[in-house]
């Protein structure tokens, strides 16, 4: 029997928490099963540990405004452009000044 994503992503994570790419996908496979509280842990976890991970202000960000937090979307989103702006992203620094608009 094969193992779930959402099993797969937990062991890579506990293997190695340092891993922001495995728990960007922890999180994100939290959140798609409406485990919002836990997907938000991990994205908090993965943006102390790595702040310049772009996608996750992002994300995080509209799961936030999706459970109607609308000020620590907006605050993340704030971060986002900033993170975004000093590395060059302007793609997705667009995205987050769209998301941004929308709240």
């Amino acid at each position: 029997m094969s193992r779930s994503r959402l099993e797969v992503l937990t062991e890579l994570v506990e293997k190695n928490p340092k891993d922001s790419f495995a728990r960007y996908g922890l999180a994100m496979e939290l959140a798609q099963q409406a485990e919002f509280d836990k997907a938000l842990e991990h994205f908090r976890t993965l943006l102390k540990s790595n702040p310049d991970y772009a996608a996750a202000y992002y994300q995080a960000g509209q799961l936030l405004k999706e459970i109607g937090q609308t000020e620590e979307a907006r605050r993340l989103f704030q971060q986002g452009i900033e993170v975004t702006g000093r590395q060059g992203n302007f793609h997705a620094q667009s995205e987050l000044r769209a998301a941004l608009e929308e709240l």
